[in-house]
């Protein structure tokens, strides 16, 4: 959480088209295949170290594992993860820039990152896993606690259920409707932009284009950084 509301929001907003080119690389198998492949592993541990790559492992068989359980358990499975995995460091703090968007790689080599890393984890995980884009959104919220721009990762079984909010604040999944602390704005995932009303639910927004960090973010994960 950092930087100017307005900034925050309009980085973001460009975002929902290149979303939809997170399907092919995230949602099957070959994801899986290409991310663990051993020379990518022997990367994380040179540039890392060891307790970097014990962290991606841990992570590959968590995604496995997930292949044939439950959405309930593989929501939960993975916000503990990176919750337990990861210390929270602002961009400015562990990457010297105001706004970097990290791999999931990036993410569990260092250790460490902000909001916005835990929720593409949570979302990069989950789709690997096979839980379908439709029931995923990551969220841009104002968390009221500290008056701040958030982001967290919401999951919904359908249009109609509350949405579940995996959030590195408060570490358990909790239904939308005990977390009166975050005013949602709006979510995207790779179908569009959904501008928040009720449990952080909307009016779909379509045809928005861009999004320089999403794209820069898609193209180090397709080279296993």
């Amino acid at each position: 959480m950092s930087g100017d509301t307005g900034r925050f929001m309009l980085r973001r907003y460009a975002v929902v088209v290149l979303l939809s080119f997170s399907v092919s690389i995230f949602g099957n198998a070959d994801y899986l295949a290409a991310v663990f492949e051993p020379k990518v592993l022997e990367s994380i541990r040179s540039k890392y170290g060891d307790p970097a790559l014990s962290r991606v492992r841990q992570w590959r068989d968590l995604l496995q594992e997930g292949q044939s359980e439950s959405d309930w358990v593989r929501v939960n499975k993975v916000n503990q993860f990176f919750n337990d995995q990861i210390t929270f460091q602002s961009d400015l703090g562990h990457w010297g820039q105001t706004d970097y968007w990290a791999t999931p790689l990036e993410t569990l080599g260092t250790a460490a990152g902000d909001c916005e890393d835990f929720a593409i984890a949570k979302y990069v995980s989950l789709r690997a896993m096979g839980v379908p884009d439709s029931k995923l959104r990551i969220m841009y919220v104002r968390a009221m606690s500290v008056n701040e721009p958030h982001m967290v990762l919401i999951y919904m079984e359908s249009e109609n259920s509350v949405p579940l909010v995996l959030d590195n604040l408060i570490k358990k999944v909790q239904p939308a409707t005990r977390r009166p602390d975050l005013k949602p704005i709006y979510g995207f995932n790779a179908e569009g932009l959904w501008l928040a009303k009720a449990q952080g639910l909307g009016r779909k927004v379509e045809g928005k284009t861009g999004g320089s960090n999403w794209q820069d973010l898609l193209n180090r994960i397709e080279k296993g950084m």
